[in-house]
């Protein structure tokens, strides 16, 4: 919406306003502001409200809208008067507006900071949470015009508009007033009111994705009459599948008299259906696409899978022919997952649906699927299958233009029927918003993500996202530390998601091995010590062992309270006539689930070698799909004892007593409801690699779950050591004198005394640019000293010679001062500094940067090359708390150095994690500190000193998830 003449040109019309934004029931909808052009819309808008909504915004009968009235509330100067529109298919739901004023609540231009707000909502939309979605895009607004207070008079009567402003959060005064409501806002962002609008949004975006997956009644467009076609394929999975709701073939092609396809019925257009359709599965060419949305949007569908292909993934102009689809899309407020995707699974019972290309739909199961992958789904899919895992949703997303992974975790995090939620990621469309709630969602259910298209530029064409500078182990780092487990293949997520999904997590590292073969039992031994695990011996049962013989030695490890979970290694048994016998799988099957069938809080793992059928059997022993038919030798049924099996009864996911962790209370969202109490399935692998490995990261995800139950925290003390102000008056000074946008790096005294602020002590340096002017220096800071380059080629680089250490008098500098010239050049070239000595300890480095995309990130690693080049550097994001210091100088590979490593004395670590926070502290009150490098600080086992820092300040760049709740476009 472009602005008019009309208009002043001093406040050209805002597009950066506009936001599309999914309401409370799922649907979505665009806030805009109002323009000159809105006069019909405004008053067709008001046309439709009813008599008391009017009332209550005007205070007395205002049956309609004078000539006068419409010229005000279009015509705004979007500074002092302001007015938003929610509208959906290009009419007006709601409005509101702001009108600065004085002390005496008379119009006013800055600097008066307060203005009276008043929202209308046409009475059909009121419930669905149009004005608390218009309060928080107009409070935006109005900070970004300097305005600080909101001033509301409402009627005692209207309750809706009262628990608006109640509901939002922010910091309010009321009082009772010539008889109406007097409210007062502060439109400072609280704790409060970000939990209240994160909360808002996850159940909006949840409730969107379970419209997509669990429709009333749902639409083919593009179901051709002849077999074989995408369209057609859709419909009959969907038949196949047993689709409790409506199903309808849409075609435009359809002859007149076809009544019905497949037995559903056949319509040339979605206005020839009596009744709505909830979801419609868009299956035509590209170019027919918009005609088929606008038919959509027209006849109230909720939702769209587009499968068509032709968008982004084909170039420039597929991308802007994409972004007009979901604006098309939104404009109707619907949803839409694509395009150029493979399709939907709910099921769910009550739904059955398979409105996908797979041609046959998984069993039930407690695993949710994301993939932006049509052809990773696939072999997901099949993989899954073959190892009788079950399904309880499925969502591949193609393009990704809308609906995303991040919008998966918001349904998952409260799905009931969902306990593992798996995603295959090729982009992180907003990484901020994926690692918050990744974080939530894995406190209370497993997150296990594989990201393709790590390296950069390799990004799929089809996906539009911000460009992140961090590499990818500090991503892979981000993930672990909001709990998500990250793994290479689609191998691994699915053999962690097996085990996780069926079985406890583990209460720590103590692995049982137990099994028929020692080779294979020493195997997974050393597989776990390369884990990290701490395996007992393995117990070799010997290749005699009967069913009745495992399921013995089972229960028995599984009562030991020295270990914290088993795993069962088996290869085929020996006949009385020395042929191994293959079929005993089933029987096996059922030793192991009668061993575990007591309801042991310990995960159990099967690694097996060509044993037919035992993967099978496992999986039908505690699943709901059917199991193929198998065949068992007359040897192994004489074996088996029973072949009934007692359900387990342990909760998927629960860490185990007495380490039984709740997950922490999140103000942002309702808790995710519990799963009921189920069987576990036993996981089977036919490696012991894999088996170990998918159990050492449950073993890691269980300890962040025990850890994230009792959240970190900043320690008090800094803030008596902290001069907030201070450094925000030095950066607004440094940043006013550098007319540059891309900032300007810091000198060595401006950075000093800028993290001085903070609490961070640099030692002096100073300049040497002849010997003379050396030894004055080493004069004034006291022998001993150390002589340094600081040019920017040999910075940091002690190992090309440019660093001389304990320098004890003058002797010593002025030789040091010649070697340091004759080797490496003019003092010119070089720019020589003279330090003081520091105490002995452990060089290190400590960083922060910002990422547009992720954020603020904190870094540490030990100083030198060898840590450079094997990338042993640990990440967390910013703003870190306590444990998140004390874990990221313990997660690197050689943290043994700071703990006293072949005798050497502890560092103090304690002073270590104190400058982690103060930096951390730093960069997040102070966004226009963009990067920050401490190098090299020395720890010593008393104290630290900081020898070096370079700091840059640069306007900070945009956040996006801290303002108003808003779709992105990709």
């Amino acid at each position: 919406m472009e602005p008019t003449p009309e208009q002043s040109p001093h406040h050209a019309y805002p597009d950066h306003w506009e936001a599309d934004v999914v309401l409370r029931d799922g649907g979505t909808a665009r806030i805009r502001p109002i323009t000159t052009d809105d006069a019909e819309r405004l008053v067709s808008f008001y046309e439709q409200v009813s008599d008391e909504s009017k009332y209550y915004r005007f205070f007395a009968p205002y049956p309609r809208l004078s000539d006068r009235d419409v010229h005000r509330f279009t015509h705004h100067d979007y500074v002092d008067r302001v007015g938003l529109a929610v509208t959906i298919g290009g009419e007006f739901i709601g409005t509101v507006r702001y009108d600065r004023i004085d002390d005496t609540g008379r119009p006013a231009s800055a600097p008066a900071d307060e203005a009276e707000v008043a929202f209308l909502v046409q009475d059909a939309h009121q419930g669905r949470g149009v004005a608390s979605a218009l309060l928080e895009h107009i409070a935006a607004v109005a900070r970004e015009r300097g305005i600080r207070r909101f001033a509301a008079e409402v009627l005692p009567a209207n309750n809706k508009m009262i628990k608006v402003f109640r509901d939002g959060g922010y910091t309010q005064r009321r009082s009772f007033e010539d008889g109406s409501v007097h409210l007062t806002l502060d439109l400072e962002p609280t704790e409060k009111s970000l939990a209240v609008q994160r909360g808002r949004e996850q159940r909006a975006e949840a409730r969107s994705v379970q419209r997509l997956l669990a429709p009333g009644s749902v639409a083919v467009i593009g179901a051709g009459r002849n077999h074989g076609g995408v369209g057609r394929t859709v419909l009959r999975n969907l038949l196949a599948a047993g689709f409790t709701g409506r199903t309808y073939a849409v075609n435009r092609a359809f002859d007149e008299g076809l009544a019905t396809l497949d037995g559903v019925p056949a319509h040339r257009s979605l206005g020839e259906i009596d009744e709505q359709v909830d979801l419609a599965v868009i299956a035509v060419p590209a170019h027919r696409v918009p005609e088929a949305v606008a038919d959509c949007g027209e006849h109230g569908v909720q939702g769209l899978v587009v499968l068509s292909a032709g968008y982004a993934e084909r170039g420039a102009d597929g991308r802007e022919l994409q972004r007009e689809l979901v604006r098309q899309a939104r404009s109707y407020g619907m949803r839409i997952i694509g395009p150029n995707a493979f399709g939907i699974i709910n099921t769910a019972e009550s739904v059955r649906l398979n409105a996908s290309l797979a041609p046959e739909s998984p069993a039930r199961g407690r695993i949710g699927l994301f993939t932006q992958s049509g052809a990773i789904g696939i072999a997901l899919l099949s993989g899954l299958h073959r190892r009788g895992a079950g399904l309880s949703s499925f969502i591949s997303a193609g393009n990704r233009a809308d609906v995303s992974g991040n919008d998966f975790l918001q349904y998952s995090f409260e799905d009931p029927d969902t306990d593992v939620a798996l995603l295959y990621l090729e982009s992180l469309g907003n990484p901020r918003k994926f690692t918050r709630l990744a974080r939530r969602t894995a406190a209370v259910k497993p997150v296990v993500v594989v990201k393709g298209a790590r390296h950069s530029g390799s990004t799929p064409p089809g996906h539009a996202v911000p460009v992140s500078r961090i590499p990818d182990a500090t991503v892979s780092a981000l993930m672990r530390q909001a709990g998500v487990i990250r793994v290479d293949t689609v191998t691994e997520m699915v053999d962690a998601g097996l085990l996780l999904a069926g079985q406890p997590l583990p209460a720590g590292p103590r692995v049982a091995i137990l099994g028929n073969s020692e080779s294979l039992g020493l195997l997974t031994y050393d597989a776990c010590l390369a884990e990290g695990l701490r395996p007992r011996p393995p117990i070799d049962l010997t290749t005699a062992a009967s069913p009745q013989d495992f399921r013995d030695a089972l229960a028995e490890a599984l009562a030991d309270g020295t270990c914290d979970a088993v795993i069962v290694t088996a290869i085929p048994w020996v006949g009385e006539n020395g042929e191994a016998e293959t079929g005993d799988g089933q029987v096996l099957a059922e030793a192991l689930t009668k061993a575990v069938a007591g309801g042991s809080a310990k995960p159990v793992a099967v690694v097996h070698v060509e044993i037919g059928g035992l993967a099978e059997a496992l999986a039908a022993a505690s699943s709901t799909a059917a199991p193929r038919p198998r065949t068992v030798t007359s040897a192994a049924r004489t074996r088996a004892a029973t072949t009934a099996t007692t359900a387990r009864a342990t909760t998927t996911g629960t860490p185990a007593a007495p380490e039984a962790t709740t997950a922490p209370a999140t103000p942002d969202a309702t808790p995710a409801p519990e799963a009921a109490p189920r069987p576990g399935r036993i996981p089977a692998y036919p490696a012991a690699e894999r088996a170990v490995r998918a159990l050492a990261e449950a073993v890691k995800y269980a300890q962040w779950r025990r850890q994230a139950a009792v959240p970190g925290k900043v320690p008090e003390f800094l803030d008596d050591t902290i001069d907030e102000a201070g450094a925000a008056a030095l950066i607004e000074a440094q940043l006013s004198t550098a007319p540059d946008p891309r900032g300007r790096p810091l000198t060595h005294d401006e950075a000093r005394e800028l993290l001085g602020r903070y609490g961070v002590d640099v030692r002096p340096t100073l300049p040497a640019p002849d010997p003379e002017a050396a030894v004055d220096a080493a004069a004034r800071l006291g022998y001993p000293v150390a002589l340094k380059t600081t040019a920017p080629h040999l910075r940091h680089r002690a190992d090309l010679g440019g660093v001389r250490l304990d320098l004890a008098d003058e002797e010593a500098l002025r030789r040091a001062y010649g070697d340091l010239t004759d080797l490496l050049g003019k003092p010119a070239e070089l720019l020589p500094v003279v330090q003081a000595m520091a105490p002995r300890g452990v060089d290190t480095v400590v960083r922060a940067s910002i990422d547009a995309a992720a954020g603020a990130v904190l870094s540490f690693g030990l100083a030198g090359a060898p840590s450079e080049l094997l990338g042993d550097t640990a990440h967390r994001l910013v703003p870190a708390t306590d444990r998140d210091a004390a874990e990221l100088i313990r997660s690197i590979r050689a943290a043994p150095v700071l703990f006293g490593w072949r005798g050497s004395a502890p560092v103090d670590t304690a002073a270590l994690e104190e400058l982690l926070l103060r930096l951390s502290r730093l960069v997040d009150d102070h966004p226009e500190v963009v990067s920050v490098a401490l190098e090299p600080v020395v720890v010593a086992p008393q104290g630290l000193t900081v020898l070096g820092a370079s700091v840059r300040l640069a306007p900070p760049p945009a956040r996006n998830d801290l303002g108003p709740r808003r779709l992105p476009n990709y």
